[in-house]
């Protein structure tokens, strides 16, 4: 009983202050190289966006066997079932970025510059709810049951819009975060390239562009409320939960191009995530109950893996088998199919 009172132990971490150092300069150099890749808008076409949507996988990939052979086998599956996670809530992200720049009406060519600025953002917020993370689970192990709890309120509120089977939408202007961004700044009707502010009638003006990109950054720090808690569920060290965000995050940029005409599609993605959510709720509860009571089981991480990738499997099954069914159903009486994401997100 005295574990769950008394401050918790440092958290134990794989990396070194070298190896985090070293870590964050390869982040901010493949940051500068995107950027520098965008630098001129153009449409990406597919085969560019498959060729960076690989490159993005493959590092992850590396990085675990890295792990796997300098640190052993268990550093390196709670990476790859971290990341698993990670990537899984961003294809759910991915599907609000698609909403949002369709709303704002945001030119194919400055898509990828919008998509960049905000993974950005969000790398730097991810960074600040980690850090925070690891503080909290360092006051006591009591943490471990309010992330528990954080995860399942979520997971209740993901799988109640799902089941309501309504298409989300974007009211640009009934967003708070755009209200209060125009209410200080003036803002062009027109895009301006990839300029963000432009000077107009003697005073500087803020461009469309500025404004969703201050919409998407926004939007991430709802992404942040679940993401963190869910990867501190699978591993307690701080670098590997960072290390697990910012391989999920690099990747989105190219893989929006290439899911963008898919997306739609993956009608049942948020009946995964709920039960992907509840499944590492009750795994942050369990562990905080066995410092309590050592005699209830934890939930192996090997097992965790095992869990998350069936149900994404079982997922995205269910939906191709869904659509194929409408499209059957369509053909027979003639109606257009019509397929849409099933759920009001987070």
């Amino acid at each position: 009983m005295a574990q769950s009172v008394i401050l918790a132990a440092p958290l134990e971490t794989v990396a070194s202050p070298q190896l985090w150092a070293i870590s964050i300069a390869v982040l901010i150099g493949l940051l500068v190289a995107d950027f520098v890749v965008t630098r001129r808008p153009h449409d990406v076409p597919m085969r560019e966006a498959v060729g960076w949507s690989i490159f993005y996988l493959t590092l992850p990939a590396v990085f675990g066997l890295v792990l796997w052979w300098a640190y052993g086998s268990r550093p390196a599956i709670e990476f790859y079932t971290g990341f698993v996670v990670e990537k899984s809530l961003s294809v759910d992200n991915l599907f609000v970025f698609m909403l949002l720049l369709g709303a704002f009406a945001v030119p194919s060519a400055l898509a990828q510059r919008v998509l960049l600025y905000g993974i950005a953002g969000a790398l730097v917020l991810r960074g600040i709810f980690i850090a925070a993370g690891a503080a909290v689970l360092q006051a006591g192990t009591w943490a471990f049951l309010l992330f528990g709890g954080v995860l399942l309120l979520t997971a209740v509120k993901v799988m109640r819009d799902a089941t309501k089977g309504q298409d989300h939408e974007v009211d640009i202007d009934g967003m708070r975060s755009v209200k209060l961004l125009r209410r200080f700044f003036p803002v062009t009707k027109e895009y301006h390239g990839s300029k963000m502010t432009v000077r107009q009638a003697g005073r500087r003006a803020l461009t469309p562009l500025a404004v969703v990109v201050f919409a998407v950054f926004m939007t991430d720090i709802v992404f942040a409320v679940d993401s963190v808690p869910a990867v501190y569920g699978v591993t307690e060290d701080p670098y590997l939960v960072f290390a697990t965000n910012a391989f999920a995050l690099m990747g989105l940029r190219a893989l929006y191009f290439v899911l963008r005409n898919v997306l739609d599609k993956l009608r049942h993605l948020n009946y995964g995530l709920a039960v992907i959510l509840a499944f590492i709720g009750v795994k942050l509860v369990l562990h905080w109950a066995h410092g309590v009571w050592p005699a209830l089981p934890e939930v192996p991480t090997l097992a965790s893996l095992g869990v998350i990738a069936l149900t994404l499997v079982t997922v995205t099954i269910t939906s191709v088998l869904a659509n194929r069914r409408d499209a059957a159903a369509a053909q027979e009486t003639g109606e257009p199919v019509s397929v849409g994401h099933s759920s009001d997100q987070r």
